[in-house]
């Protein structure tokens, strides 16, 4: 079914498909949140006193981790998930995985394969690129960095963006 606007005679591609039933949306919108975390709650947990309560995983190379990681991640590169999981992380604290950016599904097969093995996991939304891109410090071979904040990707005005 298309929706079309009677004058134009344009096709509403938002609205060709209809949206799902209330108890559909927030059913899948909560399941999500089950999946899925962002950048900006990351950062907030890791600031905050004591323990996070997860680990956050970097799922990338040796050279993309060396050339800028989160600080206090693990390093542990997708490959090698099945064969080093169960020296680097406990199974009984949750793991947050991240990749390079929202263009990239490094994340999301690293907590396949982490699932898989049996530990309960999430993706950080935005990977690496939307930590930077935030404002966040990030640690290199040559030490800590940070970069300014892109307005494009969070508030520079505001402590956060209200959402």
């Amino acid at each position: 079914m298309s929706v079309t606007t009677p004058a134009a005679g344009h096709v509403n591609r938002v609205l060709g498909t209809a949206p799902a039933p209330a108890a559909d949306a927030a059913a899948y919108f909560r399941a999500s949140l089950a999946f899925h975390t962002d950048v900006s709650d990351v950062a907030d947990a890791l600031a905050a006193d004591g323990d996070p309560g997860f680990v956050l995983v970097d799922c990338r190379s040796t050279e993309s981790w060396d050339q800028g990681h989160v600080p206090g991640a693990v390093h542990l590169p997708t490959a090698h998930v099945s064969e080093r999981a169960g020296q680097l992380l406990d199974p009984a604290v949750p793991v947050v995985t991240y990749c390079w950016s929202p263009g990239c599904n490094g994340a999301n097969r690293a907590a396949l394969a982490l699932a898989e093995l049996g530990y309960r996991v999430k993706e950080m939304l935005g990977g690496f690129e939307y930590w930077v891109r935030e404002g966040f410090a990030f640690e290199t071979r040559q030490g800590t960095e940070r970069r300014a904040a892109d307005p494009l990707t969070v508030p520079v005005d505001a402590a956060d963006c209200g959402c």
